[in-house]
């Protein structure tokens, strides 16, 4: 089976509330599914990706084989193509998902300009309004998206290192004898051997 799919996706705030939204047609144009999915926190861009995440996962339930996939986000479309490099790890990780969604289907994604995007637009705002998923014939089971936990590279020129710790690093240092201090330390280092020393006439 072959669907054209509209998605689109918004924050108020960037970060903020959002939503993301599909609408999944058969060639007929009969709608088979469209949601409003509601987040409660997110960017721009993460909306966007979910959109297209949503839509794959669904495409999936109806038994889709072939997606006309539609979008308004340049960007997206571009980094899905593989033609804009995806620097945010949150997205790079978004994106190796939806690569992993997108592997049993035959896929074609097109840009478009926002005004002929009207109806996946007009869902995530419904969502955004009532600050709860809007749809009809919605997907079953959604597993969210969870993004992997961060990972420090603890390695230069190919070597793993540890952070140093040193036992004697809050001891206090001796005090700098100053030079006007030194000269007297010895005048009176001096003083203590002369007192120190027996006198040649103490027998006589």
């Amino acid at each position: 089976m072959r669907v054209t799919i509209n998605i689109d996706g918004g924050s108020r705030g960037n970060p903020g509330p959002g939503a993301s939204a599909f609408v999944i047609k058969d060639q007929n144009g009969k709608i088979l599914s469209q949601e409003g999915y509601f987040i409660p926190h997110c960017t721009n861009n993460q909306a966007e990706y979910t959109a297209l995440r949503l839509a794959l996962i669904k495409a999936s339930e109806l038994g889709a084989k072939e997606l006309d996939i539609i979008s308004d986000s340049l960007l997206l479309v571009k980094q899905y193509l593989g033609e804009y490099k995806i620097k945010h790890p949150d997205l790079a990780a978004r994106m190796q998902e939806i690569r992993t969604l997108a592997r049993p289907f035959k896929i074609s994604i097109r840009h478009v300009l926002r005004h002929l995007n009207k109806e996946p637009d007009a869902l995530a705002n419904k969502a955004m309004d009532l600050k709860q998923s809007v749809g009809f014939n919605p997907i079953v089971n959604l597993t969210p998206f969870v993004p992997p936990a961060a990972q420090t590279d603890n390695t230069v020129n190919g070597v793993k290192v540890e952070p140093v710790h040193h036992a004697q690093a809050n001891t206090p240092l001796p005090p700098v004898q100053t030079a006007a201090q030194k000269p007297a330390a010895k005048k009176k280092a001096a003083a203590k051997t002369q007192a120190a020393q027996p006198s040649l006439f103490d027998d006589f």
